[in-house]
């Protein structure tokens, strides 16, 4: 498969994330949703699911990483070209925002009808419970740290095919991301990817969104930076251990 087509998966892959992921968000956040209140468990358990049918649309074809974070990571670790790098992340960023773009269309009526604009922010991106950038940069660290490492302990298997977080089916990343978000996802909201935060956080910026805030870019640089970081640790230390 061409490279380009590669891409094309990740933007389909990226987009049915958000469009999940951000839509459960949305669901438990906005007035006279069906959905409203729902909870933590709830959100932490459809943004598992939103990767599951992410890996489903590209996992065959591209690998589904779906996550900057994890195209660099496995170009770290010598499982991904780094001439690919940069297509799959163009990819995933444009994925994010027409996925973060549908969210809004969906639910614009919802929008309207909630007033409470730090919610409106929350569906798009991440912010911190307590604001700490140091200590939230922590949290985006060891998340991701922790999802790219045990993914590249999923590429160990003989029968992976494509290498990714499609690698070994979307059962295992499906509970990895929801244990990733019920154990460390209360103090940041767990972006661990920046297409899931910075490519929505663009479309907020972007959009007419009745009554919304700023889109708060003083801390936007905490939910790609982490990332990133994470990332090339966890690279690093599975190099260092196999």
């Amino acid at each position: 498969m061409t490279l380009f087509m590669k891409c094309v998966f990740e933007f389909l892959g990226t987009l049915v994330l958000i469009l999940l992921g951000d839509g459960v968000v949305a669901s438990n956040l906005l007035n006279k949703s069906k959905g409203q209140g729902g909870g933590w468990v709830v959100v932490t358990m459809g943004w598992g699911f939103a990767v599951m049918c992410g890996v489903f649309v590209a996992g065959p074809y591209s690998g589904a990483h779906l996550n900057p974070a994890v195209s660099l990571g496995l170009a770290i670790g010598g499982h991904f070209p780094w001439s690919d790098v940069l297509p799959y992340i163009v990819a995933q960023m444009l994925g994010g925002f027409a996925g973060a773009l549908l969210v809004y269309m969906f639910y614009k009526d919802h929008f309207d009808a909630t007033d409470n604009a730090d919610d409106k922010l929350g569906i798009f991106c991440t912010m911190p419970a307590i604001e700490n950038k140091a200590r939230n940069f922590f949290c985006e660290v060891v998340g991701t740290w922790l999802l790219v490492y045990v993914i590249l302990l999923f590429a160990h298997s003989e029968n992976a095919p494509q290498v990714g977080m499609g690698s070994m089916g979307a059962f295992p990343v499906t509970l990895l991301i929801m244990a990733i978000g019920m154990s460390l996802g209360g103090a940041t909201g767990y972006a661990i990817n920046p297409a899931r935060d910075l490519a929505p956080r663009l479309a907020h910026f972007l959009l007419p969104i009745k009554g919304k805030r700023d889109s708060g870019w003083g801390y936007s640089w905490v939910p790609v930076a982490g990332p990133v970081c994470g990332a090339a640790l966890a690279a690093l230390t599975h190099l260092l251990i196999y």
